[in-house]
């Protein structure tokens, strides 16, 4: 494996664990067994590196998702908001076959990038990948044509705050709640119907 692989593969181990606050670059070197030299040669800062990891995944993800999204969008019977998030469910699991455990990890990812207030990572993939959201708003958009655009907003605010929180704590609810650990294809199937309930609700005054 090449240097640069061992420090993403690091990284992203250590980011998804403990926050990209949480996570030092001496962590992240001594996991890979490289030098803080080695980084900064091939990355040059933990802001760029944490890019790195985000768009290792997002690369694979953004196109099989754009296709779906735009096939939805361009289909003449008007979907349904199940549809709209049920799109997502095969792209983010063939994240799985990208990498052991991709999807699980690109979603803890994902999250710690909004619970740690990582606003220029936010920056990065909305400019970086518009197509995503810019089709995925434009599906929500011909499903549920009454809504404002501040409407969307704050719909899809919430939604990723149910996401995120969900994929947080999924292992310690599964564990000490039922018998049986649910993997992590059943509980995106089980989160989509209530995000896309929560987007669907009436318009209030």
């Amino acid at each position: 494996m090449s240097t640069k692989n061992k420090i993403l593969d690091a990284a992203e181990s250590l980011f998804a664990d403990k926050g990209f606050n949480g996570t030092s670059l001496r962590e992240i070197t001594s996991l890979a067994e490289v030098n803080l030299a080695a980084v900064n040669y091939h990355f040059g800062s933990k802001k760029e590196l944490i890019k790195a990891v985000m768009s290792r995944y997002m690369n694979e993800l953004s196109p099989i998702l754009e296709t779906v999204l735009i096939a939805l969008c361009q289909q003449e019977e008007k979907p349904t908001l199940n549809d709209v998030f049920s799109a997502f469910i095969d792209p983010l699991l063939s994240l799985n076959v990208f990498k052991e455990n991709g999807t699980s990890n690109f979603l803890q990812l994902l999250g710690r990038g909004y619970t740690d207030s990582q606003g220029f990572l936010r920056w990065f993939l909305t400019t970086q990948y518009p197509g995503v959201i810019s089709n995925f708003v434009t599906a929500v958009q011909k499903s549920y044509p009454e809504l404002t655009p501040e409407d969307i907003f704050w719909r899809l605010h919430f939604t990723m705050g149910t996401v995120v929180f969900t994929m947080s704590s999924t292992d310690a609810l599964t564990e000490s709640d039922f018998d049986k650990k649910m993997d992590i294809a059943g509980v995106i199937r089980k989160v989509i119907p209530f995000v896309a309930a929560g987007v669907a609700a009436p318009i209030g005054d």
